[in-house]
């Protein structure tokens, strides 16, 4: 509004973190709880639903609502849990992204998939800061590689087969991720994707999932996440 001075910015980096359900973003709140130092990034926690559509609208409100209301934020995050693809990514285990891409926005042809870009339009890959995704991966003892987005969750063997055929560097796939980096790109804002793996990639088996293993895992990388984003704003942030 006019006249409306801007809120003082805390000395931290503001960052968004995103998640699909309330189950992860309380996993994620748990490990940034301890979270007291001076220094220590303002994170706020969204619940923006599930897939990408929902997941972009929802990411892209909230920085749209905090950039009108004087506190833009510095760095947004898709944060969950995710099929992890086998033998690279077990169940229990951690993946940051360093490529964020979407796996099936493209065309279905009789050679095979074409993904949007070979189309001549679009894009499919969001890349995260490298510096923040290798201490990050440091931190926490993830593995750094391709996070895919899906709209439809892998169920057979044939296609999680053909996804890494595709993306051999793939380790995780989720829903949310490119919907997120899509919103904060246009704000041009740095994206992170970070993942707990709770199943394999492949045929469904519900119970093969460790939901809360997973979970567990996310509160425990969460709280190695404010000191890695301490340092990273000392040396690497550029107003």
């Amino acid at each position: 509004m006019t006249g409306t001075a801007p809120r003082t910015r805390p000395p931290g980096p503001r960052v968004l973190i995103a998640t699909a359900v309330p189950a992860e973003r309380d996993a994620v709140a748990s490990g940034l709880s301890g979270a007291t130092s001076e220094g220590a990034p303002a994170a706020d926690l969204l619940v923006a639903g599930v897939g990408p559509a929902a997941a972009a609208a929802a990411t892209a409100h909230a920085l749209a609502t905090a950039a009108a209301g004087g506190t833009p934020y510095d760095l947004v995050v898709s944060a969950g849990i995710g099929g992890g693809f086998k033998p690279a990514a077990p169940v229990g285990s951690l993946v940051v992204a360093d490529a964020i891409t979407v796996a099936d926005l493209g065309a279905e042809t009789p050679d095979g998939f074409l993904p949007v870009t070979e189309l001549g339009f679009g894009r499919v890959t969001h890349e995260p800061p490298a510096a923040l995704v290798a201490a990050l991966a440091a931190a926490t003892g993830a593995a750094a590689g391709t996070v895919l987005t899906v709209s439809t969750v892998t169920g057979s063997a044939e296609r999680a087969a053909a996804l890494l055929a595709r993306h051999p560097r793939a380790l995780a796939e989720a829903m949310e991720g490119f919907g997120v980096a899509e919103a904060a790109a246009a704000r041009g804002l740095p994206v992170l994707e970070v993942r707990a793996i709770s199943n394999p990639v492949g045929p469904r088996d519900r119970a093969a999932w460790r939901i809360g293993d997973a979970l567990a895992a996310l509160t425990e990388a969460f709280g190695k996440f404010t000191p890695v984003l301490e340092s990273w704003n000392r040396h690497d942030w550029h107003d």
